[in-house]
Order: C-alpha cells, then sequence, then structure tokens
C-alpha cells in the first residue's frame, strides 16, 4: 500500500499528481516483475502478479518522490475471523524479536459490521494470545499492527516504511543541474527533484588539465543520484579552451566568477534549446569565494533562467548528512578535481564589482568559444537502477 504524502492536499488537480506518480512507480518496478496497480482513497494499491523480490520492490518504492509510507501488507478477504485465523503467522517475523506492540485500525468501508475501537480491541486480543510475552505500549511501541478495511479488502500490515515525501518527479517542469565533482552538487539537485522537478545535469570538462577519472567520477555520480531522480540526461560540456581565453585574457583575481558566468552561459543556451526551465547550482553562501554575495549576483547577472540553490543557508554537516543518505558523499570525496580547480587564483577577489567584471568579460569575444562549446557537448543517458561506473574496484 503506497500512501501519498504531499498530493494528499492538492485540489482539484490531484489526479493529474496521482497519475504522474503511479507512472513513476510502474517504471521504477517494471524490471521486478508483474504488478497490478489500483488508486483508492489517497492510496497505491501495487501487488505482484507472481513471485518477486519484495525487499527489492519495498526498497525502490522507498526512494520515489510523492510517497509519504509504504506498508507491507497481506490481504484477506473482509472477514474478522479470517485474518485472526492468519494474523499469527504473517505477524511472526515482525513480532517475535520485539517487546512491546500497539494496534492501529482503519474502517474505510463503513459497512463493516465492527466499529473501529472493536477491531483494535479484538486484534490486540489475538497478538496477545499468539505472543504472550509481548505488552501493550500505545505510545511508544516496537511494532505497530496496522489493520485496514478497505473497499476490496482487509490490508494487515507490521510493516511501515517512511516514504521519500515531496512531489512526484516531472510535475513540476524540468531543470539543468551544474553537477561538479564536489558533495554539495548533487545534494541541491536530490532536493529540487524533491520538489518535483526532472534534473538533468550539465559538467564542465578540460582536459588535459582535467583526468577522465575526474569525469568517470562526475559520471558515476550522476549514476547514484537517479536513485532518486530516476533517468538522468548528461551534458558534459568541453571547457578547456573558455578557461584557457580567460586565462589568457582577462584579470587573474576575477577568474572564478568570470568562470561561473561563461558556465552560466553555456546552460542558458542548453535550456533554451531543451527546454528547461531553470538552472540548479549547489553555492551556499560564504562557502567559497565565488559564493559571497556579490560574486553571486555577478553570477546571477549572466543567467537568463531562475537559478534555484536549495543549499543556500545549509552548513557543511548538514549537505554532508545527505550526501550520505543518497549515497554520493564516498564518491563525491574522491582525489580527482574538476574543471573549477584548473587556474585558480591564488587571491580571488570576494567582492567584485559588476562593472568590473563585465570589463573584464569584455577583454576577449567570448560568445563563439560559447557557441563552440554547445556544440560539441556530449550527451549521455544514466538510467534509474542501472550502476555501469565503478571507482572503488
Amino acid at each position: 500500500m503506497v500512501k501519498y504524502g504531499e498530493i494528499a492536499l492538492k485540489g482539484l488537480n490531484k489526479s493529474t499528481f496521482e497519475d504522474i506518480l503511479t507512472k513513476n512507480i510502474k517504471r521504477r518496478l517494471k524490471a521486478l516483475g508483474d504488478f497490478t496497480y489500483f488508486r483508492r482513497q489517497s492510496t497505491i494499491y501495487v501487488t505482484p502478479e507472481s513471485e518477486v523480490d519484495m525487499d527489492e520492490v519495498v526498497k525502490r518504492l522507498s526512494y520515489i518522490f510523492g510517497i509519504g509510507a509504504i506498508q507491507r501488507s497481506a490481504v484477506f478477504p473482509k472477514d474478522f475471523a479470517v485474518v485472526a485465523e492468519n494474523a499469527k503467522e504473517y505477524l511472526r517475523d515482525a513480532l517475535e524479536g520485539a517487546k512491546t506492540f500497539k494496534v492501529e485500525a482503519k474502517r474505510a468501508d463503513k459497512k463493516f459490521p465492527m466499529q473501529t475501537p472493536e477491531i483494535q480491541q479484538e486484534l490486540g486480543g489475538v497478538v496477545l494470545s499468539a505472543f504472550p510475552y509481548l505488552k501493550v505500549d500505545v505510545h511508544q511501541p516496537e511494532v505497530t499492527v496496522r489493520l485496514e478495511i478497505r473497499d476490496n479488502g482487509a490490508y494487515l500490515s507490521a510493516q511501515r516504511i517512511v516514504g521519500a515525501g515531496g512531489m512526484p518527479v516531472g510535475s513540476s517542469g524540468k531543470a539543468l543541474l551544474m553537477l561538479s565533482g564536489g558533495i554539495d552538487s548533487p545534494v541541491a539537485g536530490y532536493m529540487m527533484a524533491k520538489r518535483g522537478l526532472v534534473v538533468d545535469c550539465i559538467h564542465y570538462v578540460s582536459p588535459p588539465y582535467t583526468s577522465e577519472r575526474a569525469r568517470m567520477k562526475v559520471e558515476a555520480l550522476a549514476e547514484r543520484m537517479t536513485d532518486y531522480c530516476g533517468d538522468i540526461k548528461f551534458y558534459c560540456v568541453p571547457f578547456t579552451e573558455l578557461q584557457e581565453a580567460l586565462r589568457d585574457n582577462c584579470p587573474e583575481e576575477y577568474f572564478t566568477v568570470l568562470m561561473r558566468r561563461l558556465m552560466v552561459k553555456i546552460a542558458n543556451k542548453i535550456c533554451d534549446r531543451d527546454g528547461y526551465g531553470a538552472i540548479i547550482t549547489g553555492e551556499s553562501v560564504a562557502q567559497v569565494a565565488s559564493q559571497t554575495l556579490t560574486a553571486l549576483y555577478c553570477t546571477n547577472e549572466a543567467a537568463e533562467y531562475p537559478v534555484f540553490r536549495p543549499v543556500i543557508g545549509m552548513d557543511k554537516k548538514e549537505i554532508i548528512d545527505i550526501s550520505r543518505k543518497i549515497d554520493t558523499y564516498e564518491t563525491s570525496t574522491l582525489p580527482y578535481e574538476d574543471c573549477c580547480t584548473v587556474f585558480s587564483p591564488k587571491h580571488p577577489k570576494t567582492k567584485p564589482r559588476i562593472e568590473d567584471i563585465r570589463a573584464a568579460e569584455a577583454s576577449f569575444d567570448f560568445d563563439a568559444l560559447v557557441e563552440k562549446a554547445v556544440a560539441e557537448t556530449e550527451i549521455k543517458r544514466f538510467r534509474c537502477g542501472e550502476r555501469t561506473i565503478d571507482l572503488f574496484d
């Protein structure tokens, strides 16, 4: 039983979000076997048609945004005697190692002859009879046994997993994540996917200054992000000529901000060409020289689309905690540096003025190199559930 998260609060357009969530679930579970699906009362019922790995089913469902909770349940006829007869065997694995429990019941089918308090009392008695060492704890039980009387059956469960929350991916449009090899940008992408955005990635490489392993590292990050974000289109932009032009023509202290502006200008063109509605970055205020308020203003001034910075007010520990949760931290900390470190100035300007940045940018005609970089950009697609890159061998 897949319980809605924030979707449950939607009004007349609720069915649109339900449709997207159902499609996302079907897409994620397709490789595991055949299932039947139907929706009712803010719940999607997912029933295997043959033997499947239900642990893997639950694991994949737990990554899907839009889901508030997942209940792994046994379905019985709406006859309490049948439920009572089978409860001991079905609940054994969940209750044998526990000390306390409680029972929750939901009587969605109002024609069912027993009232909710009676269901809870009778089922509690069945459990205590089968597992006499248990004690009832209605406040902090180790296990909560749930019985939901729905239109199509009685659903008995002792396993409820908190879902990923948020909105279904694809319900809010799509955006382009500027994915570096660091810790912050994968977290930023995860957070915006949680708000319903399709998140694709753009990365900049500068061979021979950056290595093939550095590129593989970022591709591995994109692969890991697919667990939550779904399939990801990956744009790999050749950036060497632009960085060399910056080095040869612009003041060193402005290099970092100018580089970020050029990255944004390339992202603008890909957004325009391929229909993205926003750019996402992993910038956090005051973390590095290019993330002071004035530097962010100078970078933002080059953007033609909204720039989302979901980690902007987070400290590093908060970001690291999320990166560990989504399994990107270990990859992000591999020692392969991206192009942001190439020609890094010794003394970057932390409070650049936009007039000085514009003047430095005007010292060379970068437009032709920007167009060339866009034209030579390579595109890959990483599929959810597939892992092809392992840098830990």
